[in-house]
């Protein structure tokens, strides 16, 4: 990795991408060139473009996060080449897991765009052969870590984590998958418990959990000693979800970049939970008769609803009472530099817009 480019994950956050990005680049050219499969010109091309297509679009706040959090940790200002590469590579491991996620989890629920783009499954040319390459994207992330992490001691504990991590994410899935989806649909399953079980597993454990342990991985540390920093993190992802439900519904689409449809697509989402633990018996029969209809009539009236019972002023209080409580869980950590990480990810995240 050229000095430049660690001279450029050291500073700003433009700098930080842009590095990111590079070993990316250097990822998908080894993978291209992998030695256990005899690559066909075409078989290359479609495999590089299949990465472009779904792997480094998003955010990229998961994969960055472990850069940030290894600095934290070694409570360093700079970190050397060697380590900005390595913590990238294994950033870079999570947005293939995400990416892996993303096409397997669009086909399953029939979508049309995805990070402002057709889903991957809806170009001409590829169609059901996304289901195989999500499995070629799963696969990518062995194939990464032996390369860069075989000699190091904590390798099979990465192995570990990231197969943990995919299992819970899957079972989490699934649970969501057989809630929404099976047979009628069926509001009286939506409770406050099904919907954090959901989202623990599905969103909480992948998205905020594995940066953090891939990073402690790196410093040395036994992922044992961290249950509290896992719970907190697990806490952290439930927040971010309750959050992205609410901007769904009340957030402007011009800020959070898409038109939100979970009413449409019978989500269990946050506010639905709320909205059925406060309504009165006609408020129950209006959201009973319009959850899940595409019709603009019946999205109104369930969002009449969800103003009748001010569910505005219910998130606003929640959203207050879970930082208090986040960050006195955080300041019960011994180490500062732990706390650093956990309240870097907290302030990243706190009353956001998108």
């Amino acid at each position: 990795m050229a000095n430049g480019t660690a001279a450029a994950a050291n500073g700003t956050a433009v700098d930080l991408k842009a590095a990111f990005r590079e070993v990316y680049l250097q990822l998908k050219s080894e993978l291209l060139e992998d030695p256990a499969f005899d690559y066909t010109e075409d078989s290359r091309l479609w495999i590089e473009q299949m990465l472009d297509y779904n792997v480094p679009g998003g955010k990229l706040n998961r994969g960055i996060s472990v850069i940030d959090s290894y600095k934290s940790l070694k409570e360093v200002n700079e970190l050397s080449n060697d380590d900005i590469f390595l913590a990238s590579a294994l950033g870079w491991c999570i947005e293939w897991l995400q990416a892996y996620f993303l096409v397997l989890d669009d086909i399953m629920d029939n979508s049309h765009t995805r990070r402002g783009q057709p889903c991957w499954f809806r170009q001409p040319k590829v169609g059901l052969i996304a289901a195989n390459d999500g499995i070629l994207l799963r696969n990518h992330i062995p194939r990464i870590l032996k390369r860069h992490f075989r000699e190091k001691s904590y390798y099979v504990d990465l192995l570990d984590l990231f197969n943990e991590v995919e299992f819970q994410t899957a079972s989490g899935q699934m649970l969501d998958l057989i809630t929404t989806h099976e047979g009628e649909k069926d509001l009286s399953k939506y409770k406050m418990p099904v919907y954090r079980r959901i989202v623990q597993y599905k969103t909480a454990y992948y998205s905020f959990y594995l940066p953090v342990a891939c990073a402690l991985l790196m410093s040395g540390e036994n992922l044992a000693n961290f249950v509290a920093v896992k719970e907190i993190l697990i806490e952290m992802g439930t927040y971010f979800q309750v959050q992205d439900d609410y901007l769904d519904c009340f957030g402007d689409p011009e800020v959070i970049g898409k038109i939100g449809t979970d009413i449409e697509d019978f989500k269990c989402s946050w506010l639905i939970v709320q909205a059925l633990e406060r309504a009165n018996e006609g408020q129950m029969k209006v959201l009973y008769e319009s959850y899940g209809k595409s019709d603009p009539t019946s999205v109104a009236k369930v969002k009449a609803v969800y103003g009748d019972l001010n569910l505005q002023a219910v998130f606003a209080e929640y959203e207050g009472a879970s930082y208090v409580q986040l960050i006195s869980s955080i300041e019960a950590q011994p180490s500062k530099a732990v706390q650093e990480v956990l309240k870097s990810f907290l302030h990243k995240i706190y009353k956001r817009q998108k």
